[in-house]
């Protein structure tokens, strides 16, 4: 079982790990302002289905299955870098329409894709996973079985991110609304910013 107050610590250290914006939260917050609210929503849910591999691979042994799929991680850095790049180059392209006729998140294709999108941008960045398995290791009391303790902060870690990330989707959803669109535009070319640097720092970043 894991100590109390070890476990408020590691949710407090959690909220403040999440609620700092990054390369997801950017793209949570650009697509819920361009395409309402579910939008950011889909995003929310492939993150966390991209979290919860992650939280598989540490479970079954980051060190191990890192050493042996070094190139693999390599190329996915590589890929990922391209991937934040251009979607920070579709923002910066939109004019600033906001996308709320339904069709894009009310169909099935639509929510896929930002769903996928979700996931790819979560796995784009393989530190993300090198941090995971860093971060949690230091709340697990080696005393104890490590494999539930891990399951368990990762779980809450997946639920304190799905909370403030789907917080991030919802009021960007409601605030696109009153925003008029010279503001969305705007908005779009500073996280289009965002992304592509976040893109460019994964893709001249140390191996």
């Amino acid at each position: 079982m894991i100590d109390i107050s070890t476990y408020l610590l590691y949710v407090a250290a959690s909220a403040a790990v999440v609620i700092v914006p990054g390369p997801t939260v950017t793209m949570i917050i650009a697509n819920s302002l361009r395409a309402g609210t579910g939008a950011g929503l889909m995003n929310v849910a492939g993150t966390q289905m991209g979290l919860a591999l992650m939280l598989g691979v540490l479970a079954a042994g980051l060190s191990t299955i890192v050493e042996s799929m070094a190139d693999v991680f390599e190329v996915l850095r590589l890929l990922g870098a391209a991937y934040l790049i251009w979607l920070g180059v579709g923002l910066w392209r939109s004019n600033g329409r906001l996308g709320r006729t339904g069709q894009e998140t009310g169909s099935e294709a639509g929510a896929s894709r930002y769903f996928w999108q979700g996931f790819l941008v979560i796995w784009s960045n393989p530190k993300a996973l090198l941090f995971f398995g860093a971060f949690i290791p230091q709340f697990v009391d080696p005393a104890l079985s490590a494999v539930p303790q891990v399951l368990v902060l990762g779980v809450t870690f997946m639920v304190i991110a799905t909370l403030l990330d789907g917080c991030y989707a919802l009021v960007a959803g409601r605030t696109g609304s009153l925003l008029s669109r010279h503001n969305v535009c705007l908005l779009e070319r500073i996280s289009g910013s965002c992304l592509i640097g976040s893109g460019l720092w994964l893709a001249f970043s140390r191996r």
